[in-house]
């Protein structure tokens, strides 16, 4: 058997090597890609307009949870081409970064927003703004308790050493039922 080398055959195998290897590598990359993904899951901090769930939770207790649950599944309708959450009486609002609430609030995070009606729609781990010295500050509320002049809150921002002092509903401007990043 006599073979004749004229490089066609050559070219050809080479071809399908580089395609091989091209599909190969394609392979790795999307593979790759994956498991990078769900190792991702373990950092992610899982939302939901109901709330926070943290779920390390236990490894920083400077983050306590969300507490209120004012928005409901049912609540929260999903199209195509935007998402109707309903609220009564909410609004939107943008934050300064003070750095007190990080990692869960900087400035570019939209908080959705409600006047609370009385101190039962406030709780411990909820998020309010509040005023102080013709200053609004949002911090979490990290206790709830009464005294002879009624009910009242001790907020710290998640960031911060040391908590604020009491503050009463009528300090509070807005709840923060949800957060948008």
């Amino acid at each position: 058997m006599n073979f004749k080398m004229d490089g066609s055959c050559y070219i050809e195998k080479l071809n399908r090597i580089e395609r091989l290897l091209i599909i190969g590598i394609f392979v790795l990359v999307l593979a790759e890609g994956i498991f990078y993904a769900a190792s991702l899951e373990d950092l992610r901090i899982p939302f939901s307009l109901a709330g926070f769930s943290i779920s390390n939770a236990s490894d920083n207790p400077k983050t306590p949870l969300f507490h209120s649950d004012f928005v409901s599944e049912d609540d929260i309708l999903v199209y195509p081409d935007r998402v109707v959450i309903k609220i009564n009486g909410a609004s939107v609002g943008r934050y300064d970064d003070s750095g007190s609430m990080r990692p869960v609030i900087d400035s570019r995070v939209n908080g959705i927003r409600i006047k609370p009606e009385s101190e039962n729609d406030i709780n411990v781990g909820d998020i309010v703004t509040f005023k102080r010295n013709n200053q609004l500050i949002v911090h979490r509320v990290i206790e709830k308790g009464a005294d002879d002049k009624g009910i009242y809150f001790i907020t710290k921002g998640d960031n911060n050493d040391f908590p604020d002092r009491k503050i009463r509903i009528e300090d509070i401007e807005y709840l923060t039922v949800g957060l948008l990043y």
